[in-house]
């Protein structure tokens, strides 16, 4: 059972109408909600005494009352030899999740990996574009056999100020010259977005309406809580969508994934294959290759009957490794022949490059771990 979420009073995650109402309950004109909104969401204020355009007096009651900005702060970081960095970021009441910062292009080279970003310059560095992964619960209840994730278990649901917070406190420790429209959000770190569908949702119209990443640049990936791809193809303002497949057939993905037992594959296929995709959308499936398991040639053929007809494309992860994980990763020729398999019955297939797996950042391998492991 997912806890009770956090209740600290924080004005990020607060949409305009709820500021608007803050601002009444205070005495203050309702310009004030939008001098506020801009200053959470478009300036990224770590705190009150940062938004200049409130008046000293309204900043003085909020902190009165206990109100603070909310923005989480970064516990640890770790930085990879190919630029990615892991952040740990660290809640009001305790808990931390992971996000992951993940550039692309001319950002020169970078350090080692060791512990704590201070020991490795990124921020003003050259990168072409750039992706955030972000959390959406702290753990995660799917239990996905592969992923060091579902070791955690499930403690809570985040908040959408969390989720945001998330995103914000990044971007102001990358110091970011980069334009926001060559910033991608992932929400494929720790838990399952659906789980928490409410708080991601109003967290998506936040970083659109508030921070200024438009929806095209987001895709969110759920393993497959079959209603609410249904709600979610009904939202007028959403992300892209990434379905976690990582088997061919039930027997497979109900030993890999303990979620199908709910939702099968003929659930599932059924809800991809009615999903509303706009113009010139593909629906993506992540396949992660074990060695053994799932990547043979016959699972290929099966991935190719399951995707038959459908507008869509498959993301292949070579499996990410992680102490407690009782799968290996296959050979980099398995993982091309199962490509190679798919691309001849017309199906595009791209095996996605890991970021940052020295440090435990690529997918599947976040776990809050914050002693790194050789």
């Amino acid at each position: 059972m997912v806890m009770g979420q956090v209740t600290e009073k924080s004005l990020l995650g607060l949409q305009l109408p709820e500021l608007a109402s803050l601002v009444e309950e205070f005495g203050q004109p309702s310009y004030r909600a939008r001098q506020l909104f801009d200053a959470l969401y478009r300036q990224r204020v770590q705190s009150s005494e940062q938004i200049s355009t409130l008046p000293q007096d309204f900043r003085q009651s909020l902190s009165a009352k206990g109100i603070s900005v909310g923005l989480p702060s970064i516990e640890k970081k770790f930085v990879s030899s190919d630029g990615t960095v892991r952040y740990l970021v660290a809640c009001a009441d305790g808990q931390s999740v992971e996000t992951v910062w993940m550039p692309e292009g001319d950002g020169g080279e970078l350090g080692d990996g060791s512990e704590a970003g201070d020991q490795a310059e990124t921020a003003g560095r050259t990168w072409e574009r750039a992706a955030i992964c972000v959390s959406s619960q702290v753990g995660c209840a799917v239990d996905c056999q592969f992923c060091l994730t579902a070791l955690l278990g499930i403690k809570r649901n985040l908040t959408a100020g969390e989720i945001v917070g998330q995103v914000c406190a990044v971007l102001n420790d990358q110091g970011v010259s980069l334009p926001l429209h060559r910033v991608n959000l992932v929400f494929m770190g720790m838990g399952e977005p659906f789980l928490n569908y409410d708080n991601f949702m109003k967290a998506v119209h936040l970083l659109v309406e508030g921070v200024g990443i438009t929806e095209s640049r987001m895709t969110v990936s759920t393993a497959g809580i079959v209603p609410a791809l249904y709600d979610f193809g009904l939202e007028p303002v959403r992300p892209k969508i990434a379905i976690s497949l990582n088997a061919s057939n039930d027997d497979l993905r109900t030993r890999l994934m303990p979620i199908n037992r709910k939702w099968n594959l003929e659930k599932l296929m059924a809800a991809a294959r009615e999903f509303p995709l706009r113009n010139r959308e593909k629906l993506t499936f992540e396949y992660v290759l074990l060695e053994g398991v799932n990547d043979s040639a016959e699972n290929a053929r099966e991935v190719v009957e399951l995707v038959r007809g459908l507008r869509a494309k498959l993301n292949l992860i070579a499996l990410n490794p992680g102490p407690g994980i009782d799968f290996r990763t296959p050979a980099q020729e398995r993982v091309l022949q199962f490509q190679n398999i798919l691309r001849a019955a017309g199906v595009p297939a791209f095996v996605r490059r890991p970021r940052g797996r020295d440090i435990f950042a690529a997918c599947g391998q976040l776990k809050r771990t914050v002693e790194l492991v050789s």
